[in-house]
């Protein structure tokens, strides 16, 4: 099986679409990066900061795996 992509770098709208795929591996790392940065806050330093704090790091948390599963999003992939 194979897939092909074809796109009219001519055309704004295909070229805008063409530099986004170019670039979604960078955008699936960053987000990756942001959802371990997260993790790390969340898991390994409450004791290291205030309970306001740590309490916006876990919303913040929260907010980004939600965005990324209305989005459908799977980071393992």
């Amino acid at each position: 099986m194979e897939a092909i992509l074809k796109f009219d770098l001519n055309d704004p709208d295909d070229k805008r679409e063409h530099e986004r795929m170019l670039k979604s591996m960078d955008m699936h790392l960053a987000l990756w990066d942001i959802s371990q940065e997260l993790r790390s806050k969340v898991k390994y330093a409450p004791d290291s900061m205030s309970e306001d704090e740590y309490k916006a790091w876990e919303q913040a948390q929260e907010m980004f795996y939600r965005i990324i599963n209305e989005y459908t999003i799977n980071l393992d992939l």
